[in-house]
């Protein structure tokens, strides 16, 4: 399994941004898959998980109401939404693949990880 993120770069503080996730293999329709993010000299969070059909999502306080995760299970596609990005937002983008179909909240909830994509968020 494969996970390639994408969709990362430069905005103001306010701004949007949208990124995607692009999976092969089987695993991404049967599976929950989540984002997550690390900022320089942080370690890596929790940012939103999704389960396998789109039914269910869950976020981090830091970015509810303002950041939202959805699936294509046709494309094999992973998608964050990003609105109001503040400076704290900064960080590299990582999407992962989930042990189980609901997804999860903690790192050993996933078992596949992808190379992240940069967000800089600038005020």
């Amino acid at each position: 399994v494969q996970l390639q993120a994408s969709g990362g770069g430069s905005v103001q503080d306010g701004g949007s941004l949208r990124l995607s996730c692009k999976a092969s293999g089987r695993i991404f329709s049967n599976n929950g898959m989540g984002w997550y993010r690390q900022a320089p000299g942080k370690e890596r969070e929790f940012v939103a998980t999704i389960s396998w059909n789109g039914g269910r999502t869950y976020y981090a306080d830091s970015v509810k109401g303002r950041f939202g995760i959805s699936r294509d299970n046709a494309k094999n596609t992973l998608y964050l939404e990003m609105n109001s990005l503040r400076p704290e937002d900064t960080a590299i983008y990582s999407c992962a693949a989930a042990r189980r179909a609901l997804g999860g909240t903690k790192q050993a909830d996933y078992r596949y990880w992808g190379q992240g994509t940069l967000v800089t968020v600038s005020s």
